[in-house]
């Protein structure tokens, strides 16, 4: 059998291969770690995003924006919007219903409104999934009418049934309260909040810091929409209306005529329906920012934004 002979050479040969093909490997390397660099750098930049709402002088859904029409800052520090695209994740809506005895005269045009309401939302074909509603009374103890559900069937069928308690008042502090821990439970990745209230007596005994405290770590929007004449002098009440809509990215309604609360419920739900997902770059750091705040770059236009909770890691198996 032939014998297989290796082509041989002097020492200083060798190595003087062995060099220049080092010299290949290290360029090669070097040239590929030059490629990579930008998207490791992208990899490794942190981004958070932000559900915004943006609405015209007319409160209607402003659509086909982008990266340059929205302004984000943590803290009052700006941050570089990254990319905007329309939501496509699902809601979970609790709907808070005060249906002390206050609510008597406004029965009627509660159905009305939840109908409007409900239809549009359940219509919403944009999201990966359905959204679901849930109907939660607030005279005496939030009871819950009808439980989460995508089926717009029961849930219109529960609107229809909404009536009035005699001899009760409005616990709406109590609500909010109950309705962020089950959302805090269930874990919901895009949870709103919506009341319709009176300016019936509020007897819920709770001081605002604590309901503020529960609702954000719920990372629910809340959206109020009161009916009647103002008259109600809770200050607790006051202050969870104001500074938990203004900074959980919600709306804060006052209507005189309750004949409006349809077309108001319609203009929410729209508003719910159009919502932008907005990405923005977080510098590294180990202090999270007390505020997020975002804004619309075009005059006329208003913004609400509610900061998107960060997915939990998955467990190894």
């Amino acid at each position: 059998m032939p014998l297989a002979l290796v082509k041989t050479g002097t020492y200083t040969q060798r190595m003087a291969l062995s060099s220049r093909a080092a010299r290949v490997v290290l360029a090669f390397f070097v040239a590929a770690g030059t490629l990579a660099a930008p998207h490791a750098l992208v990899a490794q930049t942190p981004q958070r995003a932000v559900y915004v709402s943006v609405t015209d002088p007319a409160g209607n859904p402003v659509p086909g924006l982008g990266p340059s029409d929205f302004i984000v800052r943590e803290d009052n520090v700006s941050r570089e919007v990254l990319s905007v695209a329309p939501v496509d994740e699902p809601m979970q809506l609790a709907v808070l219903l005060d249906i002390s005895q206050a609510a008597e005269a406004f029965v009627r045009d509660y159905r009305n409104a939840l109908t409007a309401f409900i239809t549009a939302v359940t219509n919403d074909t944009t999201p990966k999934g359905k959204h679901q509603i849930a109907l939660v009374g607030i005279a005496g103890r939030p009871t819950i009418l009808r439980d989460y559900s995508s089926d717009p069937t029961p849930l219109l069928k529960s609107a229809q049934s909404v009536f009035s308690m005699p001899d009760t008042g409005t616990y709406l502090l109590d609500g909010i309260i109950e309705t962020s821990q089950g959302i805090a439970k269930r874990e919901a990745t895009r949870p709103v909040i919506v009341a319709i209230i009176t300016e019936g007596p509020e007897l819920s005994n709770r001081p605002y810091d604590l309901v503020l405290q529960t609702l954000k770590a719920s990372g629910a929007a809340l959206h109020v929409v009161k009916v009647g004449s103002p008259r109600n002098n809770s200050y607790d009440r006051a202050m969870v209306i104001d500074q938990g809509t203004r900074t959980s990215g919600g709306r804060n309604e006052d209507l005189l005529a309750t004949t409006a609360l349809p077309n108001m419920m319609k203009k929410l739900a729209a508003d719910l329906t159009h919502q932008y997902r907005v990405t923005y770059a977080r510098p590294q750091t180990l202090i999270q920012p007390e505020t997020v705040t975002v804004a619309a770059a075009k005059p006329g236009l208003t913004a609400r934004g509610t900061a998107v909770r960060p997915e939990r890691p998955q467990p190894r198996r």
